[in-house]
Formats: structure tokens, sequence, C-alpha cells
């Protein structure tokens, strides 16, 4: 088996989430988002995409539900013992197969938690999972359950994401190595992805986000590749991860000459993310952090081009995106610890004057503080 981590370290995570249940009152949990049984087991897939859930009782039993392509998945990648199969047939509704299961577990009348919030947990087995169960047990959504719990990073989990740094910063060795004007975009992203490969790395949980002239004011990646005119300016977000934990940055390049505005830009964006820095600190709500981020923009004329969040945790993620819990915004009340790791994103939209400029850098927090994961210059590289 290909575990990614020691006996020890699953069974600790094994016993807090039996605590946590304990403190809902719970019987058992339906796991369905794959980050939660990638933590509590080393489950590795991406068949998350159909039903499949993981049952964890109060009695610490685990049996995996999913399709036939995924048993050797679950046999060769995790600690699971007992995997069942439902049929791919016309009409199937495996949730009646879950039924047999929890049947098997006493769990009539009993309280079950499940994990609504998960990709896998499309609004028709959302439906199908409730008619099924309705009159058979008590439901609770516990969607964040595991999740809390996977928000502090043990010493093994930080060995990884600070693997996951050393190649987001190779990725951007390579950016600047390839970025000139006439180059193509699509030659970009493919020596960025190609460092983190040849680096022991795997593919992100989303697209890497690039995008050049206009498009170097989008926040989300879109198909269209171009090369890069004589004065131009180029957005890029990407993630280095190594066994699906993740170190995200954010770079916007200006090409031939940097526009006044464009400095003007960096400057706020570096010392907003300086600001943010100080903030983000064991005993500061992270909420807070958002607002020295906002308050900093503000004092600066950059209202209007700011965003309404400034980051969000990063770990262990799967597609669609490698955004974790909790997100910085203001009001969010979660209180910031040591092993929290966060990704902070200063980013400028100038639609008026159609320039952008984005800085963003991934955070380990510490006792003291917190620790810079990438090692790259903070400067504005013109190429």
């Amino acid at each position: 088996m290909a575990l990614h981590f020691s006996k020890e370290e699953f069974s600790k995570r094994k016993s807090n989430v039996l605590t946590s249940m304990k403190e809902q009152n719970l019987d058992a949990l339906l796991m369905f988002r794959q980050e939660s049984m990638y933590w509590l087991t080393g489950y590795d897939t991406f068949g998350y995409v159909f039903f499949q859930t993981l049952v964890l009782d109060k009695n610490g039993n685990t049996i995996l539900l999913t399709r036939a392509p995924d048993l050797r998945q679950a046999q060769n990648t995790s600690n699971i013992k007992d995997i069942r199969i439902w049929v791919d047939k016309d009409g199937s509704n495996p949730t009646d197969d879950l039924k047999i299961i929890l049947d098997e577990l006493s769990l009539k009348g009993k309280k079950i938690g499940i994990e609504y919030e998960a990709y896998g947990m499309t609004g028709r087995n959302a439906l199908r999972l409730n008619e099924s169960l309705k009159d058979y047990c008590e439901l609770k959504d516990q969607s964040e359950l595991i999740t809390k719990l996977r928000v502090i990073k043990s010493r093994e989990e930080i060995v990884y994401v600070k693997k996951a740094a050393e190649l987001a910063d190779k990725a951007l060795n390579e950016a600047w190595k390839h970025t000139k004007a006439g180059a193509s975009e699509a030659k970009i992203l493919a020596e960025m992805q190609k460092a983190v490969l040849e680096g022991g790395g795997d593919y992100p949980a989303n697209e890497y986000i690039i995008g050049s002239g206009l498009n170097a004011l989008l926040c989300r990646y879109q198909s269209e590749k171009r090369n890069l005119s004589h004065q131009d300016q180029l957005s890029i977000e990407w993630a280095g991860t190594y066994k699906h934990y993740h170190s995200a940055m954010f770079r916007t390049i200006p090409i031939g000459k940097a526009d006044a505005k464009h400095i003007k830009m960096h400057g706020a964006c570096v010392e907003a993310l300086k600001n943010c820095e100080k903030k983000l600190k064991p005993g500061n709500k992270v909420g807070e952090v958002f607002d020295i981020h906002a308050k900093t923009f503000d004092n600066l004329g950059y209202n209007k081009a700011r965003m309404n969040a400034c980051g969000y945790s990063l770990g262990s993620t799967f597609s669609p995106n490698w955004m974790d819990w909790p997100m910085l915004y203001t009001g969010n009340p979660y209180i910031i610890q040591p092993g929290n790791v966060f990704f902070m994103h200063m980013i400028l939209m100038d639609s008026d004057n159609q320039l952008a400029m984005n800085l963003g850098e991934t955070y380990l927090v510490t006792d003291e503080g917190n620790e810079r994961l990438g090692k790259q210059k903070l400067d504005l590289v013109v190429l």
C-alpha cells in the first residue's frame, strides 16, 4: 500500500474524529468529501465524481461503498479493509446498498452525520439519500466535522506542504525564464507545470490561472492562450502540489515596460501583504487579516480595485479547487492557530485603466507568528 503517513498518524486522526463525533452525539458519519477520506485513510482517487461514501461508526468501524473501478484504488492507496461495491446498471440506486451497510452496523433509528458540502454529493444524490433514509434514522449536516480537524496541519503534513512550496518556487523560476515579448502563454504554463511534475509533485486541484493583456484582470482560468505583446502584463496564479498538499503563489509581471500605475499598485500590494503578515498570528481572527488588507488598500485609493476576500486555508484538496476552509473575509470568527496554512493574495484589478497587479504567498502559522513558505523575492519583476 502506498500510504503517505505513518500508522500512528492515521490512528491519531481517527481518534480525533471519533472524539468529535461523540461531542456531536453522532452514532456514525457518512463521508462524501474526498479530502476527508484521503486524510482519514489515505484513499486517493477522483472516483468521488460518482456516488461513494466512507462510513465510520462510533465503534471505529470503517466501510467504503464505491464503484468497481475504485476497488483496487482503495486497496492500493488506503488502510480501508472493508470495501463494498455498488453495481452500475439502469435505474441503480446506491443508497439502497448503503442502507444494507447501515443495517449491519445497527444504525437504524440512530443519529448519523452527513457531509453534504462535498463535490460528489450532487443535488440528485442528496435527494436520493434523504429520501432513502428519511424514516430510517436521524440525519445531521456535519460537513465541517473533519474539515475543522484537517485545518491544523501535523508535523508529517507540514513536510509535504513545505515540499509543495519548493515546487511552487521552481515553477516561478520557469515563469520568469520563459516570459518575454512574443512568448506563448501555453509555453509558460507547460514549463511551470513541468517543473512541479519533474520535482515529484502532482497536478493541482484546479487549473493554474494565466492571462495577459485584458485577461490579466481575470481571477479564473479561461482557455484562451495568446502570445505576449511588446508591452504587456501577465498575471499568473499557481500552486506547487505534493501528495495533494498545495502551496500557492500569485504574481503579475509587466512585459517590456511597467506602467507607472503598475509600480504604484505593486507597492500597495507589498504594503498590504506585509500588514496581513503582522496580523496572521495565533489568537487573532481570520476576519481581522482581511480587515487590515481592506484598510490598507482603501487608504491608498484602491477600494474599487480590491476583492472582498484576501485568501484561504490550503491543504490536501481535490478537484475542482485547491481552496480550503476557512476563507479570509470580514467578520470570519475563526481563531488562527499554530499549524494553520493560509494563502494570502493581494489582488488589484483596475478596470478603468485596464491594469492588474497581484501578489500572493503561502504562510505557515507558527507559535510565534508565521513563516512565508515561498522563498522568492517580492520585487516587481519586469521582463
